[in-house]
């Protein structure tokens, strides 16, 4: 085989330091862009982003060039750096250290994506914890 081939769809879910609502509504479409932007440079395209004020959900298709953590830290350290500079962003912008990144079957990306968009809905009944936990039951994690 002459060529590497690798296609990898990733639903990656962190959430704000200490859990704050710091992901304003006036800055959260501008987020969205900017982090799409961190994708495209890594070329690992992102196919859906959102969230909430505390949390953020990025489905994208990872490199074959880069790691997974190196992926997620320069998402992580540039869009950080990017709030904290920005009018409306907030100068104390951490994200927390953990994430989750869960594997996603090319069968699913359309009901991932649409779980992705439903977040401000799905979270007038289940909190960030809640969801969290049951991402890592149906991925059995301890």
């Amino acid at each position: 085989m002459p060529q590497s081939l690798a296609y990898n769809y990733i639903h990656l879910v962190f959430s704000t330091k200490h859990r704050e609502h710091l992901i304003l509504p006036e800055i959260e479409s501008k987020l969205y862009a900017y982090i799409t932007g961190i994708c495209k440079n890594s070329e690992s395209p992102a196919l859906q982003i959102g969230g909430m004020p505390d949390h953020i959900h990025i489905l994208f298709v990872l490199s074959k060039k880069i790691s997974l953590v190196k992926f997620i830290e320069e998402i992580k350290k540039t869009s950080s750096k990017w709030i904290k500079s920005i009018e409306g962003g907030h100068p104390d912008f951490y994200w927390q250290d953990g994430y989750g990144a869960f594997s996603v079957s090319p069968k699913h990306i359309e009901m991932v994506k649409n779980y992705i968009l439903s977040q401000k809905e799905h979270h007038k009944e289940k909190t960030f914890k809640e969801e969290y936990i049951t991402f890592l039951k149906q991925y059995n994690v301890d």
